[in-house]
């Protein structure tokens, strides 16, 4: 049985997590401020930890940084959408992955099987696939209706890491921060211009996009199904 560490100030969401993710089958044990999460982290040694950022006594990012310090332990963020520049941190830091309040339950336990099946070391498919439009991770090559695509590396690694998060939604600093990017951290829209120029290698219709989608007053999401 997996143990998860749950690290939430706020007790009715706690409780409901805690008890849905028991459902599931994991050991859930919790934490209400950022110091008695420390303190958990260190006695029981989790599979994993679901780690809100706006804890009372130690904030989520200083835990996560500790935590870090002595271990690679997955690490899921309960943020709430305004958080964006602490989910960057957070992910800088290296979290696995996020989730921005309010979330379901559902949601929740998808996420935290995936980031399970990666950290056991289960490995990533080699090649996406989606309708006409194959992504290579390993040569890096992607082909549109079996024909080959000129991306240039900041337009693949954005493509690839859209497309291994189908239907997530993300901002477009995570975005930037996600590729690496760092010259235009600053510069959050400088994302728009690379959507643009891969809307137009892989779209039909870049007006009308079928893979790329814009996700207005957020980011962009990529969407396995036209």
């Amino acid at each position: 049985m997996k143990t998860i560490l749950l690290v939430e100030d706020e007790r009715e969401i706690a409780r409901m997590v805690q008890a849905y993710l028991m459902r599931e089958g994991y050991r859930v044990e919790v934490a209400f401020d950022g110091e008695e999460g420390w303190r958990k982290y260190q006695e029981l040694s989790p599979d994993l930890i679901i780690l809100d950022l706006m804890l009372p006594k130690l904030h989520g990012l200083e835990l996560a940084r500790k935590i870090r310090r002595e271990s690679d332990v997955p690490i899921i963020m309960l943020t709430a959408l305004s958080e964006e520049a602490d989910r960057v941190a957070g992910l800088e830091l290296g979290a696995d992955d996020y989730v921005t309040k309010p979330f379901s339950l559902r949601e929740l336990a998808a996420r935290v099987r995936a980031v399970l099946r990666r950290a056991e070391g289960l490995r990533e498919p080699e090649k996406l696939t989606y309708g006409p439009l194959e992504i290579d991770l390993t040569s890096r090559e992607v082909r549109l209706h079996d024909k080959p695509v000129d991306l240039t590396p900041i337009e693949f690694d954005l493509l690839a890491y859209l497309a291994r998060h189908p239907g997530k939604v993300f901002t477009r600093r995570e975005l930037l921060s996600a590729v690496q990017e760092r010259s235009y951290a600053s510069f959050p829209r400088t994302i728009d211009s690379h959507i643009k120029n891969l809307r137009h290698k892989i779209e039909e219709d870049p007006k009308n996009p079928r893979f790329i989608v814009t996700v207005h007053g957020v980011g962009y999401k990529f969407q396995a199904e036209g």
